[in-house]
């Protein structure tokens, strides 16, 4: 009976509308966005998480080779590269919480098929490739009993960690294999309940942290109350712990980093939904002290949202630099600095994949080049087939980093791997 009403419930929601565009109209640096379409209830394409049969890896682009740098890993969902050339890996998935109502209900039984709702491991992993042969000999467990942590940055002496609900640090050196030390809080991060968007991405310039603090809800469905101090990039001092908002309007900001050329810092960000198959795009920009790109009153520049009301809204909005394509869910970037895959100056960006389009889109990392510190060109496929013939999830890509000898590392956290893509 629960079965039947479980399978109910999902059928109830997976409804949708005509095709849409093809992908290519919203992206690059001037999107064609469609007129919004809203339904009584959202369009839902899930694909269901299998996980690779044995000797299956995804496909990399002509002239590049890709291999499993390490397998057997829990839900692995971010990487940074030490500069001794190990690589710590967060092993994490959100902390449990409640369904409320027939939405979020309908929503935990779509991000179970799509491998979403597994315990956390609470752990951040080392791994090391001691005879560079382009595998890590073994996993050792640098540091445990975390709170869902995600992005990590070394400064000085000191290992940070973005757990869900705060920013801590514990003394750390490079060598080191493991962390007997108890994290310290350094600053709180808004994690109320439900807490939707539970990553934090962390990156670190010059003597200041960056962490990246999602929405709570799609378009602030559920009140403003609930969004304070989210949607948002936090300017933290690592010495004091005194924050400030840097960046805010940015629905869902994951992955940060560096641009070479500039010193600017760029995020890609997951935008709403429920507005159609080629909205809202999800993009990749660069953000200086001050912006606001306008969630949840505005999209893409000066769209105005037609669910949400205008009071309060800011007068002007940032447009993005770059759509990344609907639905497509970014989530890792890295910058090329370092790399030796051939493709010049760009961003290699993770693209988790779709749960609400149809066809579905993203499911593989893709190369944006740059010029002059700037988006130039369509964004280009450098690793796919996550996605099988039969519409599953074979897996998932989510953090991408440069490894220390110039491949690519990709955080699989369906197929519990890293991947290593490297040029032939």
């Amino acid at each position: 009976m629960r079965f039947a009403a479980t399978i109910g419930l999902v059928a109830l929601v997976a409804c949708g509308g005509p095709p849409p565009a093809p992908i290519e109209t919203v992206t690059g640096p001037n999107p064609q966005l469609p007129a919004p379409r809203q339904t009584l209830l959202p369009t839902v394409d899930i694909a269901p998480a299998r996980g690779w049969p044995e000797g299956r890896t995804p496909v990399a682009a002509p002239g590049l080779a890709v291999n499993a740098f390490y397998q057997g890993l829990d839900h692995p969902r971010w990487m940074h590269v030490l500069p001794n050339g190990d690589v710590l890996v967060a092993e994490s998935n959100k902390q449990p919480s409640a369904p409320k109502g027939l939405r979020g209900l309908a929503e935990r039984i779509v991000m179970g098929i799509a491998g979403a709702e597994t315990p956390s491991a609470d752990r951040i992993s080392l791994l090391r490739d001691a005879d560079g042969d382009g595998v890590a000999e073994g996993r050792t467990i640098l540091i445990d009993d975390l709170t869902s942590p995600f992005g990590m940055a070394l400064m000085g002496n000191h290992l940070f960690i973005a757990n869900t609900d705060a920013l801590v640090k514990v003394p750390f050196r490079p060598g080191q294999t493991r962390i007997e030390s108890p994290p310290e809080i350094v600053a709180r991060l808004r994690a109320n309940a439900p807490n939707r968007h539970w990553t934090k991405g962390l990156i670190a310039r010059d003597d200041r942290l960056y962490v990246s603090v999602g929405s709570n809800s799609d378009h602030a469905e559920n009140s403003l109350e609930a969004e304070q101090n989210r949607a948002a990039i936090w300017e933290i001092d690592p010495a004091t712990g005194s924050a400030r908002i840097f960046g805010r309007g940015l629905r869902n900001p994951v992955g940060m980093d560096i641009e070479p050329a500039t010193g600017a810092l760029w995020t890609v960000v997951n935008e709403r939904d429920e507005l159609g198959d080629n909205l809202v795009p999800d993009y990749l920009t660069r953000v200086r002290r001050g912006d606001d790109y306008g969630w949840p009153w505005i999209y893409y520049g000066d769209n105005r949202d037609p669910r949400v009301d205008q009071a309060g809204a800011p007068s002007a909005a940032k447009r993005p630099d770059y759509a990344l394509g609907a639905h497509v869910a970014p989530l890792g970037l890295s910058f090329a600095d370092g790399a030796r895959l051939g493709h010049g100056a760009g961003a290699y960006v993770g693209l988790h994949g779709s749960w609400n389009r149809k066809p579905p889109s993203g499911y593989s990392v893709v190369f944006v080049p740059f010029r002059a510190g700037q988006p130039n060109g369509q964004p280009r496929d450098i690793l796919t087939g996550f996605l099988d013939v039969g519409g599953n999830a074979l897996g998932r890509p989510v953090g991408v980093e440069v490894a220390r000898d110039g491949a690519l590392l990709v955080a699989d956290d369906v197929g519990n791997t890293i991947w290593r893509v490297a040029r032939r």
